[in-house]
């Protein structure tokens, strides 16, 4: 998953690069195109149907490095998120390494462990390079840096609300046919697609956010 992403992300800058076009047809092209830098969902499907709001949606995982580059970000996003929009971020588990990451989340969203708890733990394993792959590990370092209960966020971690809530995202993240991370989906009706870096990537979901808020227009 690391390499494909990586392979992906200096594809798509290299062909930015060398990609000649006249200035009068580049201003004259819309700002991103559907089939380019975003998609259409196979079947729209919003994580929560029953809020109003236009809904954001950061899949990613804490095993992501370029979920971990992405995070200052997409905190910029969430900060710059107009009225009438709602945040949120589910938890990929695409392989057997990354289901203990979304274990983690649910977990610390249940103990409410401080909220920078989230950027916290992208620093840790790849900037400070902690130990951090298992759950057990995982539980520790909540236990070292933020005195939880280790006993207690294992118990959320395994329990079957957890498991429920992976397996639902799981269902949801197939259906909105995500297979990299971070991807954002916006109104689980359009989702990012070829993006060469990531002010793009924020640039994108500003641009589909705006277009729901008008009605999709």
């Amino acid at each position: 998953m690391f390499k494909r992403l990586s392979i992906l992300f200096v594809g798509l800058a290299i062909t930015a690069a060398c990609s000649a076009r006249p200035a009068d047809n580049a201003t004259a092209a819309p700002a991103y195109a559907e089939g380019t830098q975003y998609v259409a969902t196979p079947k729209p499907q919003r994580l929560d149907p029953n809020d109003g709001k236009v809904e954001v949606v950061e899949v990613f995982s804490y095993g992501c490095i370029h979920c971990a580059h992405y995070e200052p970000k997409v905190e910029e996003l969430q900060k710059a998120l107009p009225k009438g929009v709602v945040f949120h971020a589910i938890p990929a588990a695409f392989n057997d390494a990354w289901l203990p990451f979304a274990q983690a989340f649910y977990a610390e969203k249940a103990l409410k462990v401080s909220p920078q708890a989230h950027g916290a733990l992208f620093k840790a394993k790849f900037e400070d390079h902690y130990p951090i792959n298992s759950l057990d590990e995982i539980a520790d370092w909540f236990a070292t840096k933020y005195g939880t209960d280790k006993a207690k966020f294992l118990a959320e971690a395994n329990s079957d609300a957890t498991k429920k809530r992976i397996e639902a995202d799981s269902k949801l993240i197939q259906a909105w046919g995500i297979d990299g991370t971070p991807t954002i989906v916006v109104n689980g009706k359009y989702r990012s697609a070829q993006i060469k870096d990531f002010d793009e990537l924020n640039g994108v979901a500003k641009f589909l956010i705006d277009r729901e808020l008008k009605g999709g227009k």
